[in-house]
């Protein structure tokens, strides 16, 4: 008896114990999630704290403002899991009203109950609070008004139901489908958007528009994630796409603009072994344009640039500019300098990313396993409007390249708009707020 006196009391004890590890393995689970889901990369400003809100992200109505998401007052401090649960899967604030589809709740539709769990215990116990107040939009009256966004949500948001994997397919590629087109949001950047601001297919169920690249925003490109050899991952194996998710480089490319963001803060962190899902997964997409072929390099222009002939349009400024790092055969420096022959990025129909990186300027940013940061120098400064239309034409169509030309108004158009966006960041930066 007293033994058994004994148990009871020391089980008992060691009942708080069991419930910490416990909370603490639900709150670790929900950081990776968290990473997962790239959170900190949209509910982060320039400078302040994580998951405090205040990101700028442009929409063709106006720019609006990501929100606090700490367990403050101003955050989601009182929040309930069920009503974490309505924004994050449903689109619903606390107060009731719909959020604006820049929050890709579409996408979290699919995150199962446990997940949900998991994220609002690390969000609640493993997030410092911030009192950092939101931020209006600046988008105008009367598309500023939220109503008319319930009626959105219930026209174009999927029902909300945790995703089930799909029968007799590869576990890992169903992992992978998880992970894409649920927490990792994939779709949001990369399917195009209907005239109503949809996505125009949130799996591959709903078309071959799933992943096939995104219109530009903010001077980006979102690339095709498609099996397309042109312009899409068609000629990428799974060991390059998990390379480039995991350090933001590869034999094929490296990453820029929006994507880089998502490296740094999410895929890094992420395991090899959702890494491979995810690249696995990606690697089923059957090809958006069935008349795609893979790139065939040509060396004539290497041949010729080798020989002193820079008679081709934009050979010359190519010579002056770019050739140091990513030569004149086109193939760069693996890994460092990435290559520009047979690169999709450069060969998509908008040329919108190649212009702006010229213009801009670029960071590959440092990783775990990819320590170093390397920047490529803008030359907006020093190439006027029609030597980069010259050199991004003579990019896109050397070395097998299937791109067409630009012209020196597509690059005015992106230099104005960097110019107003250097403008409005410089404003931002001595305006009290």
């Amino acid at each position: 008896m007293k033994s058994t006196l004994i148990a009871a009391l020391l089980f008992s004890a060691s009942l708080p114990v069991l419930a910490a590890d416990a909370d603490e393995a639900l709150v670790k689970q929900g950081e990776y999630l968290a990473r997962a889901g790239d959170c900190v990369a949209c509910h982060t400003a320039k400078g302040g704290k994580p998951f405090a809100g205040g990101l700028p992200m442009e929409t063709p109505i106006g720019t609006v403002y990501s929100t606090n998401i700490t367990p403050d007052a101003n955050g989601i401090g009182q929040y309930s899991l069920d009503e974490f649960s309505q924004a994050v899967r449903h689109g619903v604030r606390k107060d009731g009203s719909t959020l604006y589809p820049a929050m890709p709740f579409p996408s979290y539709a699919r995150v199962s109950d446990d997940d949900m769990k998991a994220l609002y215990a690390y969000f609640m116990k493993g997030v410092q609070p911030d009192a950092t107040p939101n931020k209006p939009t600046d988008i105008p009256w009367p598309l500023s008004m939220r109503w008319p966004l319930a009626i959105w949500r219930g026209m174009f948001a999927p029902e909300v139901k945790a995703w089930q994997p799909v029968a007799n397919v590869d576990p890992e590629v169903n992992r992978g489908a998880y992970l894409v087109e649920g927490l990792g949001h994939c779709g949001a950047c990369h399917t195009p958007r209907a005239l109503t601001m949809q996505e125009k297919a949130l799996n591959p169920a709903d078309g071959n528009q799933f992943l096939a690249g995104s219109a530009p925003l903010e001077g980006w490109i979102a690339k095709n994630l498609r099996g397309d050899h042109k312009d899409g991952l068609g000629s990428w194996s799974e060991a390059d796409l998990v390379q480039f998710l995991k350090t933001g480089r590869s034999d094929r490319s490296a990453v820029f603009g929006g994507m880089s963001d998502v490296v740094e803060h999410s895929m890094q962190y992420m395991s090899d072994a959702d890494l491979k899902a995810i690249a696995r997964y990606l690697k089923t997409l059957p090809p958006s344009n069935p008349d795609d072929k893979p790139h065939v390099y040509d060396k004539q222009v290497a041949e010729a640039l080798w020989k002193g002939d820079d008679s081709k349009p934009g050979a010359s400024v190519y010579i002056d500019n770019c050739a140091a790092c990513h030569r004149t055969d086109g193939h760069g420096y693996t890994r460092v300098f990435p290559a520009l022959a047979g690169n999709p990025v450069l060969q998509t129909a908008d040329p919108s990313s190649l212009i702006h990186v010229v213009l801009a300027g670029g960071s590959l940013p440092a990783t775990q396993t990819a320590p170093s940061s390397i920047t490529m120098p803008a030359f907006g400064w020093r190439l006027n409007d029609e030597e980069v239309a010259t050199v991004v034409s003579f990019i896109r169509t050397s070395w097998g390249n299937q791109g067409t030309a630009v012209t020196a108004s597509d690059v005015a158009k992106l230099r104005t708009r960097e110019t107003a966006t250097a403008t409005e960041a410089s404003a931002a930066q001595v305006t009290p707020h």
